[in-house]
């Protein structure tokens, strides 16, 4: 079972950004031993958690030595930051495109489908921020309170909008978020559950595409919108 972020006081404690770059300049060597240590982290805190996980056990998956992992990144915390962050960042951005213009349906399926295509291609990284979630939030808790908050409060106002506009049914629109949070990270966090009801070994690229759609038509009834096209 995943284990809790422990150790550091809330004084030593420091705000993960969603915006925060995971990494120094790309470039060839640095983007792809960066992205091999972020990769194997992420697995690695999914498997062990923050307390069982170690730089050593993470260099070992990336296949570099431990040295380079120290290189990037000075100690275990940081990289457990850089992993969350860069989860963040993937989950976040494409709200970018719930705008008060843009049509509901159009908006709310892509942000729908971009979450689903994060499950389908990197599970792990859900339950690597469960995993934080569940036991306190202590490394995200001033990202939560600060820059996550912000981000729900301007894009519920914009759902807002469209309902003042009859554009969209009445939502509750911080809940109708937490909604979309929580089916689309159903499929990562319960994948072994979602196999063994649907009789499946591994869920595939079909599986999640007949998902989605599921997901998608789902969540906009609730808002009294139509399936949009793909």
């Amino acid at each position: 079972m995943a284990q809790g972020v422990g150790g550091a006081s809330k004084k030593d404690q420091k705000t993960v950004r969603a915006d925060a770059p995971a990494a120094a300049p790309e470039g060839g060597i640095r983007r792809e031993n960066l992205r091999r240590i972020l990769t194997a982290a992420e697995q690695v805190f999914a498997e062990q958690g923050y307390g069982g996980a170690t730089t050593a056990a993470i260099a070992l998956r990336a296949g570099l030595p431990k040295a380079n992992v120290h290189y990037y990144f000075s100690t275990k915390r940081d990289l457990y930051r850089a992993v969350l962050a860069d989860i963040l960042k993937q989950w976040l951005d494409p709200l970018a495109h719930v705008t008060p213009d843009s049509d509901p349906a159009q908006a709310l399926a892509g942000y729908i489908r971009a979450k689903m295509r994060a499950t389908r291609d990197r599970p792990v990284v859900s339950k690597v921020f469960a995993s934080e979630i569940i036991h306190g939030a202590a490394e995200i808790e001033g990202f939560l309170t600060s820059d996550l908050k912000k981000l729900v409060d301007e894009k519920s106002a914009v759902l807002d909008g469209w309902i003042a506009e009859g554009r969209m049914a009445p939502v509750d629109t911080k809940h109708f978020f937490f909604f979309i949070w929580a089916v689309t990270q159903h499929y990562a966090d319960f994948d072994a559950q979602v196999r063994a009801v649907l009789g499946r070994k591994k869920l595939t690229r079909r599986d999640f595409d007949t998902i989605t759609v599921e997901v998608v038509r789902f969540i906009l009834r609730g808002a009294g919108l139509s399936l949009p096209s793909p």
